[in-house]
């Protein structure tokens, strides 16, 4: 989904692009990373992939942090090795959630389940591996390329008459085509550290589901729902809105216009 959306973004500004599908790399290989990034000679490198099912992620950690964490690590060693910039893709999750102010990049981290600690550990192999780094927490993607939150309301609108949908989690919806031009920006001008690109604002996922049906016009209604009622094996964090402290980072559209270029998108996908 994202990794679809940088491509784009990437030959949209005149870039020479090499995508590697999981099927072409298997970023939990040393060896083979080594050897792909050293074949490509890139200026920089961008880490798309990763493993995303949180709640499978609870009884799959081990599986997980080969992913999330020691792929990282393997694509920051290779680009340091090739002297190429990488940024890679990290996550909300690496905090706990319990919150009430915005998370800024200095904010201390406390994974509250085995996604965030994946995360956390592809962070901290990063930073261990390359100087030339920007790690880029973002949240709530949804994109034309992949299954997501919004995609999954369209297709339950379509089929019933309500639906119910927690209201006591907070965060920044991010529109993959809003972030991916933000990833190559970082790339081209190598910004380094830690950074946090989300959708401008902060939203329910129950407020998100009913703009998604009033933007699509929908007739579709939502109802409020408690996460303990919705019983999902992992923890989520009850807040996680990000925001930059830094004014050379990117600052992407509030999320309401990341939901309008998706619907935008997704109807010309369609055609």
């Amino acid at each position: 989904m994202l990794g679809h959306d940088v491509v784009t973004a990437a030959e949209a500004e005149g870039h020479d692009v090499v995508a590697l599908a999981r099927a072409d790399l298997d970023i939990t290989d040393a060896d083979a990373v080594g050897a792909a990034v050293e074949d490509a000679r890139p200026d920089a490198v961008i880490n798309c992939a990763a493993f995303t099912d949180v709640d499978a992620a609870e009884e799959l950690e081990a599986q997980a942090t080969a992913v999330n964490g020691d792929g990282a690590g393997h694509l920051a060693a290779a680009a340091a090795e090739a002297g190429a910039h990488l940024v890679h893709v990290s996550s909300d999750y690496v905090f706990d959630g319990r919150a009430h102010d915005p998370y800024a990049e200095g904010s201390g981290t406390a994974p509250q389940g085995g996604y965030g600690r994946s995360k956390l550990a592809g962070e901290t192999a990063v930073a261990r591996a390359t100087e030339s780094f920007a790690i880029v927490r973002s949240a709530w993607l949804f994109g034309v390329h992949g299954p997501n939150f919004v995609a999954t309301m369209l297709r339950l609108g379509a089929e019933r008459d309500h639906v119910d949908v927690v209201d006591d989690q907070v965060g920044c919806p991010t529109w993959t085509g809003h972030l991916a031009p933000a990833l190559v920006t970082i790339a081209r001008e190598q910004l380094t550290g830690v950074m946090h690109v989300a959708g401008g604002g902060a939203c329910s996922w129950f407020e998100l589901a009913r703009a998604t049906f009033e933007q699509a016009g929908v007739d579709c209604e939502v109802r409020p729902q408690s996460s303990e009622a919705l019983g999902r094996p992992a923890p989520r964090p009850a807040y996680s809105v990000l925001r930059s402290t830094r004014p050379e980072v990117p600052t992407l559209a509030a999320w309401p216009e990341g939901l309008a270029g998706y619907l935008e998108n997704r109807m010309e996908a369609v055609r």
